[in-house]
């Protein structure tokens, strides 16, 4: 390193050197360190657990934000109203939209917004965020960006946030005609994860999730998709709540099988991620399907079309490919899309190419539980993957006509 020299005289220039001058190093490691709890009867009077989150229940009263979802707010702020007197905290109510076509920036600024208001302490003091994916996802990002970052815990409400949104490190909103184009990485304190809450959500809901849950059984749970395919018909938002057995199997191997994912690669580093299985197409069907997909049904609809690749790749046999297509269908997810024509899919592909630093990375199914990664994918193969779903689908509605028959 080139030293400089300093003039004592203070009204006579530093002597800088000449270029190429000075040069300074900084390097510096950022510790992630939280956990992900289940924990059944969150809201049970002489359950600790969401009072020590908050910072409470040490004999001292206590504040937090309490950003919450809109529905989820009708259905329990009684009951949280109720948990949080009992334990002494105070809580400030932020009610969020959850709907995918509220994630945008105005509600993220209207977290901070209440942050402000609150007069909420930077360190002593949490944001409790209660919800589905998108109300985690905008807090999440609020909470990154106000005063470089806040404490934040989460609690995820619906099963695709019980599985998969609540429980990584990973926030954003949605700009323009892009899915979580701005966003950052920033890790809760802790996900606390109740089954409970599932009794509550929508059939529609269930299989939402289901659709992540499949995704990390294609990618890395052969013994997952098994149990998948013998609990079709049986999983609801009651077997959730009450949890029984095989509902716990299924809950536990998804939430283990994703954290395994994660950690060792928590900001993408590494670019090609089995994660993104089912999210190279969908991000694009998701914001323009009408009316409108959930998250776990574009990914769906992407899951068909990236089995039907990897089967004419000669990656997936045809029974496995039926396999996969009749679990899809057994939890009511679609697999096509009129929105998804050949056009639609090159253009998705091409912003997956951006999104991925130049090279495709498409995870597709090597087998059931494991993947390949293909850089290569062509127009003219997405187009037979369309016709191939196609052609299974009229097969498939020939075979329940005949059946009836």
């Amino acid at each position: 390193m080139t030293t400089a020299t300093v003039s004592t005289d203070m009204k006579l220039p530093v002597d800088l050197p000449k270029p190429p001058g000075l040069h300074w190093n900084v390097r510096a490691h950022q510790p992630v360190d939280y956990s992900v709890r289940m924990v059944r009867g969150l809201l049970d009077l002489d359950n600790p657990a969401l009072a020590h989150a908050c910072g409470g229940g040490l004999g001292t009263p206590q504040r937090c934000l309490l950003a919450i979802d809109a529905v989820v707010d009708t259905l329990y702020r009684d009951r949280f109203t109720e948990y949080f007197a009992h334990w002494q905290i105070e809580p400030y109510w932020q009610v969020v939209q959850g709907d995918e076509d509220a994630k945008y920036l105005d509600q993220a600024v209207r977290v901070t917004e209440a942050m402000s208001s609150m007069g909420i302490l930077r360190r002593a003091e949490k944001v409790i965020a209660i919800g589905g994916g998108v109300v985690l996802d905008i807090v999440g990002f609020a909470a990154s960006m106000y005063r470089r970052g806040i404490p934040y815990v989460r609690i995820p409400t619906t099963l695709v946030g019980q599985i998969d949104a609540g429980i990584g490190v990973k926030t954003g909103i949605n700009y323009g005609h892009h899915k979580n184009r701005l966003g950052a990485y920033f890790a809760p304190e802790l996900a606390l994860i109740d089954p409970n809450f599932l009794r509550t959500i929508e059939p529609r809901h269930v299989a939402n999730g289901l659709a992540e849950i499949i995704k990390m059984a294609l990618v890395k749970d052969a013994a997952l998709f098994d149990l998948l395919e013998t609990a079709v018909g049986t999983i609801t938002p009651e077997s959730l709540a009450v949890c029984g057995s095989a509902v716990s199997e299924v809950l536990s191997r998804a939430i283990s099988g994703m954290l395994d994912e994660l950690e060792p690669n928590l900001w993408e580093q590494v670019l090609e991620r089995s994660v993104d299985y089912g999210h190279t197409f969908s991000p694009s069907l998701e914001l323009r399907a009408d009316p409108p997909l959930l998250h776990g049904e574009a990914v769906a609809v992407d899951m068909a079309i990236c089995v039907a690749v990897a089967h004419l790749r000669g990656h997936l046999s045809r029974s496995d490919a039926d396999r996969v297509l009749k679990l899809l269908q057994g939890f009511e997810l679609p697999v096509s899309h009129p929105v998804f024509t050949r056009e639609l899919l090159e253009e998705a592909l091409a912003d997956a190419v951006k999104h991925r630093d130049g090279l495709q990375r498409v995870p597709l199914t090597e087998g059931i539980g494991s993947v390949v990664f293909a850089n290569d994918l062509t127009g003219e193969e997405l187009g037979g993957a369309l016709e191939f779903i196609e052609s299974w689908k009229a097969g498939t509605d020939a075979d329940l006509v005949g059946a009836s028959a």
